[in-house]
């Protein structure tokens, strides 16, 4: 890529925080076909979609149809599982309104979000004594996160499959990503592909680069206190 088309990304990234959502989205448009493709990695700060930044730590934004897509829950479980689409969508839904953070310091308000909660998604499968914590893998072959079990059975963390009242997208993590609603964006794996119950903590790939374990939103910044278990 050229300087002079990086300049243009980067001058159509700040028309989005002046302007808002609706240049956004065309911005999403103009970029998807370079995002995908950009080696630099600085299209990851542009704020491309719906008031969003979009980030990836590859340097390219993986696509996976909710046909292709597969889930494996393992690990310290009675009943490992490999989950299709559809087999998400015979769990209950959970339909969450609340705002996203990141911590870098920028929040998106009032984001609608509908999935599974991952609490009864392990019921599911049932957890076996002994687990203390999971570990998510995304289909970007990267990225890793890490929660508690306490921390992943609150009522307020979904295996989110909508966003904004559609389907997420492949931008913002799709076709199946985690939403960890009282923590900061980066505990929320994106193209969510393997869930692993654990005996203890295995840091993710944040964490190994000097991030907070436990990422509660205003742990950095202040902003909000962070939220009793299980509200």
């Amino acid at each position: 890529m050229g300087r002079r088309a990086i300049l243009g990304m980067l001058g159509l990234g700040a028309a989005g925080i002046v302007v808002g959502s609706k240049v956004q989205r065309v911005i999403a448009a103009v970029l998807e076909p370079i995002t995908s493709r950009d080696p630099t990695g600085l299209t990851n700060l542009i704020p491309g979609a719906d008031r969003f930044r979009i980030y990836t730590v590859t340097g390219s934004l993986p696509n996976r149809s909710r046909a292709a897509w597969r889930l494996s829950v393992g690990g310290l479980v009675d009943r490992p599982q490999t989950f299709r689409f559809a087999d998400l969508l015979d769990l209950p839904s959970t339909s969450l309104t609340v705002d996203f953070q990141c911590v870098t310091g920028w929040r998106v308000h009032d984001v609608e979000w509908k999935g599974v909660k991952l609490a009864d998604l392990l019921d599911h499968v049932g957890v076996r004594d002994g687990a203390t914590h999971l570990r998510f893998t995304s289909f970007d072959g990267v990225y890793t996160e890490t929660l508690s079990l306490a921390q992943a059975r609150r009522d307020d963390v979904l295996v989110a499959y909508e966003m904004l009242g559609k389907p997420v997208t492949h931008q913002h993590g799709g076709p199946v990503r985690m939403y960890v609603a009282p923590m900061y964006g980066y505990k929320s794996t994106k193209w969510l592909s393997g869930i692993e119950v654990m005996d203890h903590l295995d840091p993710g790939y944040w964490e190994h680069r000097g991030y907070d374990v436990d990422g509660w939103v205003g742990r950095s910044n202040g902003r909000d206190d962070p939220p009793i278990a299980g509200a």
